[in-house]
């Protein structure tokens, strides 16, 4: 029982940090880049909100109820990190970002239903035909979720030690790691080869 909990959670936390498509650790290197530590209550709700999206994704791809192009998809995904880090150039440095999240909550759960489409037909071929998708899915969830708590921590951190040795401004750190997030991404939604979909 614990062996296949484990099992699917650690297949959560590895499809985050899978090496080879490090576009989830991109939108999530976006996403907590503008916040400090004191910040953590609302970054958690963010990236609570992104797991949510995800797995909302996953359930409607799981149970047929959507079935969506894959290179569409394909596509989609870097185009979102792309739009939220020239969101993040944008609005560094600006004292009210922090007090309008209501969007930002609403953007990131979209985000996370296309970050999860892209992963549906994977997620199917690991459930297969058990009868437990709901169960694997909170367990691959949880993985998902402890994973990107990590990787925001390390964000944050690194964001201290810039402010704070480096005496980098919010602002400055905000305006390098998004322009370093969107051209490592231009690439990417170059590649997608969105001009074939049929």
């Amino acid at each position: 029982m614990f062996e296949n909990f484990w099992f699917n959670v650690e297949y959560g936390i590895n499809h985050v940090l899978d090496p080879k498509a490090y576009d989830h650790v991109l939108f999530l290197m976006i996403l907590a880049v503008p916040y400090v530590f004191k910040d953590w209550k609302r970054v958690l709700l963010l990236v609570s909100m992104f797991t949510l999206g995800h797995t909302l994704s996953l359930v409607l791809a799981a149970y047929g109820v959507v079935n969506v192009n894959g290179k569409l998809v394909e596509f989609l995904i870097p185009v979102t990190i792309l739009i939220a880090a020239i969101y993040n150039v944008f609005t560094a440095g600006k004292k009210d970002r922090g007090q309008k999240v209501g969007l930002l909550f609403f953007a990131t759960l979209f985000f996370g239903i296309i970050h999860g489409l892209g992963f549906a037909r994977a997620f199917k071929m690991f459930a297969g035909q058990s009868e437990n998708i709901l169960e694997i899915l909170i367990e691959f969830a949880l993985g998902i979720e402890i994973a990107q708590v990590v990787i925001v921590f390390i964000v944050l951190f690194l964001g201290f030690l810039f402010q704070t040795l480096f005496r980098f401004s919010r602002r400055d750190w905000v305006m390098v790691l998004s322009a370093i997030v969107i051209g490592l991404v231009i690439p990417m939604v170059m590649a997608s080869n969105l001009l074939s979909v049929s």
